[in-house]
């Protein structure tokens, strides 16, 4: 008798363990990877919410890109994908939540075809690991009204980690 409970107490502490194992990985199941040939590492994830486009015909969730590369500057960079363009050319102010306190607004670069708002640095990357949830406001235009999406960040940490490595560095 002594020798089944020790038995089902290794295979508890077994299972605990599996359990856990499961709740770290859990996390990465909503990133996705990607390195490209110019040594550039990312880790992307959609949003929560859906905009809606196309006259309230579609609906779409923006993508949250943190990105390292290998050689180059800068080393650290963050973009938000859209379907929809911004009217602004050049910069864009966005409005920032974390769960952990933080607010504020901040300037990020238009990109490509008004569809990419893209922010450098690796300060920007390091303040969302300690945080738990992303809401990220921006205007679409003058007239076109807000935009929002809603990130789950659970697993950034990890996955900050896992495109470190890939550019062999320290993640911020």
């Amino acid at each position: 008798m002594r020798l089944f409970v020790e038995i089902g107490g290794v295979v508890a502490a077994a299972l605990v363990l599996a359990s856990l194992c499961g709740t770290a990985e859990a996390g990465l199941d909503n990133w996705r990877f990607d390195t490209g040939g110019d040594g550039l590492a990312t880790a992307s994830l959609h949003a929560s919410n859906k905009l809606i486009t196309g006259g309230g015909a579609l609906s779409y969730s923006p993508v949250l890109t943190i990105a390292c590369r290998a050689n180059g500057e800068p080393r650290w960079s963050e973009w938000l994908q859209l379907n929809d363009a911004v009217s602004a050319s050049r910069k864009i102010t966005m409005s920032i939540t974390l769960d952990n306190g933080g607010k504020f607004d901040e300037s990020w670069s238009v990109g490509t075809r008004g569809r990419q708002l893209v922010r450098d640095g690796a300060d920007g990357v390091k303040r969302l690991v300690s945080a738990n949830r992303l809401l990220l406001s921006w205007r679409f235009g003058l007239l076109a009204g807000r935009g929002e999406a809603a990130f789950d960040l659970a697993g950034l940490g990890e996955a900050v980690d896992q495109i470190a490595g890939t550019c062999n560095t320290d993640p911020p």
